[in-house]
């Protein structure tokens, strides 16, 4: 008997996920199926579950800031493939996408055939983007950043985006259930990995990953 794939589908659209969900059951039988609709959730649900054969990916969800999430995971779990499912469909984005190390790249408008296909070819190893993409085409270049923000720990990562969210030290250690001197000490390492000085900085540069 077939072991079944172990398929995380990450997003916070109740609706799509739903419908991913129907897409994977028609292109896989007896997937093992797991959900999570924010970053902090996707965290402790990998942390927690062995050999997931792939991970359908949002690039807009709660904790994510586009591409940050998807550099933060590349980092954390170097080998899981990453599929990004995304309401965006400019060129560039999946251009971006492909190079921080997704191994494909399906919009959201795709219908369920492309879909269906889509998860097929990923899971059999091989890349599936839209038709007409070219790679090749240069991007600005932004990999110094996204090679930095891969070396945070996942806690260091939850800092940095209620960081980004405006909360002051003693409310991320409230929102943590950590003291604030440990958030503290997240932050100097989080301006340390990225080489930043300040708050400010840390939020600019993390605010560059976001998809327009």
């Amino acid at each position: 008997m077939e072991t079944p794939y172990t398929i995380v589908i990450a997003d916070d659209h109740p609706l799509f996920r739903n419908a991913l969900y129907q897409a994977v059951h028609m292109a896989v039988n007896n997937a093992n199926l797991l959900e999570a609709d924010t970053i902090d959730g996707l965290l402790a649900l990998l942390e927690h579950t062995d050999d997931v054969d792939l991970l359908l990916l949002d690039l807009k969800m709660p904790g994510a800031n586009g591409f940050s999430g998807l550099t933060h995971l590349r980092g954390l779990y170097p080998d899981l493939p990453i599929v990004v499912v995304s309401a965006s469909e400019d060129e560039a984005v999946i251009r971006k996408a492909i190079k921080l190390g997704a191994m494909g790249f399906i919009p959201k408008s795709a219908p369920m055939k492309q879909l269906v296909t889509a998860l097929n070819q990923t899971l059999a190893g091989d890349p599936w983007i839209p038709e007409g993409i070219d790679l090749t085409q240069a991007e600005p270049e932004q990999p110094d950043f996204a090679d930095k923000l891969a070396l945070l720990t996942p806690q260091q990562y939850r800092v940095l985006v209620m960081l980004n969210e405006g909360l002051l030290n003693k409310q991320i250690a409230y929102e943590l259930g950590v003291s604030e001197a440990t958030v503290k000490a997240h932050v100097t390492a989080i301006f340390r990995k990225l080489e930043v000085s300040n708050r400010t900085q840390a939020v600019i540069a993390l605010q560059q990953m976001e998809v327009e």
